[in-house]
């Protein structure tokens, strides 16, 4: 549209306004074809008026936080209560050299702790397996054992700091660990709260693709595992449903939400199948989002996320608990809107994307590294990326206020509109079958590959701007400004040696028996795998013994490949 036919149209749309033809504004409005979008393809109006929200219903799309249908946040009174966590992620190389990391990071002033494991942990191989060589610690922290774990934890409280762990299928391994650990110290199991694993296998089928396990069996060990916390563990969070690595895939913030709530439904469905009533363990289901570039539409996003939840709790599964309907989640800030060029404007991204996590509610937040485009982040780079959230807690007034977003006509209408789109996505799962379903079918698969694909070209074209990659890109690259964390060359034959120590100490014949036990309750589909895998970590039976066992009675997923 040329210069002067817009200006024509915006001085028509003005005239109808301020004449009162407010039909004729809206429709004016309605025929331009918007010139800017979120990162979604939403359309974004250049301004935003009441007539926006003309027949909304306050109370059901809004009302007060701590209130259903929960859009202004969960608890009432939220960050004037009690801040977010703040949980830095961290893991690499051996137990003591990440627990030394968490000290640090304690010492900062981080309130929660969360920990990555490398890859021999979390596809479930023992760091002394051929599979393992070149990766131990390389990514995370290496796992083994109970030793291990007690280690990685030593001289931290269970009781006052909650621990959150990024893992999936050997999630219920380390679940183990941890009930184990709090045994042996004393810690009362109604003392361990928060998140500790993330336990999500839908998320792995669709977007991150780390599975051992077929999928049904893998619903089954995530079942076992809420089910075990909801009846022990009063306070811990079994599950964490994640949208974080389905956005960082290439879905868009609709796709990730309406695909981490139709996991969340899965979840429910599991568990009812065992007679357990919904708000028996519906309270201790937490979410993980991620906070990407687009700043009004990731806020919309969380909003409308905890609306949709709401609905979906008391209307789909009959929850009548306030706790059973309204959405926890962690929220992170994109790693995959990270640069490896001019690595200093990733503190920006990574504030503003934090302050979106902020504003939109978030009960815990881990902020990006600015390095963490090249490597594992450093702890100056840690430091910065903590400073970061302790200064929008404690110097820009932003938690004295509840949502204090809420009511602008720009914001609800965004509100809106992702929720409408995420139902729509909803309604193509349940036509195919439901979420599982659509997972085997691959139908997530295939909208995340099409997203993706879209947005690269997008980037390749310049339509959408990355500062420092495909606009105001240095001639030159400069020395980076933090020195880049290095991987020890002697992390992994310090583990092996451990891993071996532990083996020959600890009574063989106890774990072979442990391990026929853990045998025969997967063999039975109605038993719960927990108790006989906490006696088997023990006993030091080793993470790589206790999958191969399962793996002996559930088989390999082999996934159906998209082109």
């Amino acid at each position: 549209m040329g210069s002067e036919e817009s200006r024509e149209r915006l001085r028509a749309e003005w005239s109808a306004w301020e004449e009162g033809d407010l039909a004729a504004f809206l429709r004016q409005r309605s025929e331009r074809e918007p010139a800017f979008r979120t990162l979604s393809g939403l359309p974004v109006e250049r301004v935003y008026t009441p007539l926006d929200r003309e027949g909304k219903d306050y109370a059901a799309t809004l009302g007060l936080p701590g209130r259903y249908p929960f859009t202004r946040g969960p608890y009432p009174t939220m960050y004037r209560a009690q801040l977010w966590t703040m949980r830095q992620i961290a893991g690499f190389g051996t137990a003591p050299e990440t627990n030394r990391r968490f000290r640090y990071l304690l010492a900062q002033g981080q309130t929660g702790l969360s920990i990555d494991f490398d890859m021999p942990t979390l596809m479930g191989y023992d760091s002394d397996d051929p599979m393992a060589e070149g990766e131990v610690g390389r990514e995370g922290v290496a796992v083994d054992t109970l030793a291990d774990y007690e280690e990685l934890l030593e001289g931290i409280d269970l009781g006052r700091i909650s621990v959150s762990m990024t893992i999936n299928p050997t999630a219920w391994i380390l679940l183990a660990m941890y009930v184990a650990l709090a045994e042996r110290r004393g810690t009362p199991f109604g003392a361990l709260s928060g998140t500790t694993i993330q336990n999500d296998i839908i998320k792995e089928f669709t977007a991150q693709k780390e599975w051992i396990y077929p999928i049904r069996p893998s619903m089954r060990i995530v079942r076992d595992t809420i089910t075990y916390c909801a009846e022990r563990l009063p306070r811990y969070n079994p599950v964490n449903v994640s949208g974080y690595h389905i956005r960082d895939a290439g879905a868009t913030a609709v796709q990730e939400l309406a695909f981490t709530l139709a996991a969340g439904i899965a979840y429910v469905e599991e568990v009812l199948q065992t007679g357990m009533p919904v708000d028996a363990f519906a309270p201790r289901l937490s979410f993980y989002f991620i906070s990407q570039s687009d700043f009004f539409e990731e806020i919309a996003k969380f909003r409308a996320a905890r609306r949709m939840w709401a609905r979906i709790m008391r209307e789909r599964f009959g929850a009548t608990r306030p706790e059973s309907q309204r959405l926890r989640f962690h929220c992170q800030t994109a790693g995959s809107s990270l640069t490896a060029v001019q690595p200093m404007n990733n503190v920006v991204r990574t504030t503003l994307q934090a302050l979106a996590a902020v504003l939109g509610g978030c009960q815990s937040l881990h902020t990006n590294g600015m390095d963490e485009a090249l490597a594992i982040p450093s702890e100056e780079a840690m430091k910065v990326a903590l400073r970061t959230q302790q200064i929008i807690a404690e110097e820009t007034g932003i938690p004295g206020t509840v949502d204090p977003l809420g009511g602008s006509f720009c914001l609800e209408t965004l509100t809106d509109q992702i929720e409408a789109a995420a139902w729509a996505l909803l309604e193509k799962i349940d036509a195919v079958g439901g979420t599982l379903a659509a997972v085997e079918k691959n139908f997530m698969q295939r909208e995340i590959a099409d997203a993706a694909y879209a947005f690269q070209l997008a980037k390749e074209r310049g339509e959408r701007v990355v500062i420092g990659v495909n606009r105001y890109r240095d001639a030159e690259e400069g020395p980076l400004p933090i020195p880049l964390h290095r991987v020890d060359p002697e992390t992994e034959a310090r583990q092996i040696a451990r891993l071996q120590r532990v083996k020959a100490e600890r009574d063989g014949a106890a774990v072979a028996r442990y391990l026929r036990d853990l045998e025969e309750t997967a063999r039975d589909e109605r038993a719960n795998l927990m108790p006989p895998t906490i006696a088997a970590v023990k006993a030091y039976a080793t993470l790589g013994e206790i999958v191969g066992v399962l793996r002996g009675v559930f088989g390999r997923y082999a996934e159906t490949p998209v082109f």
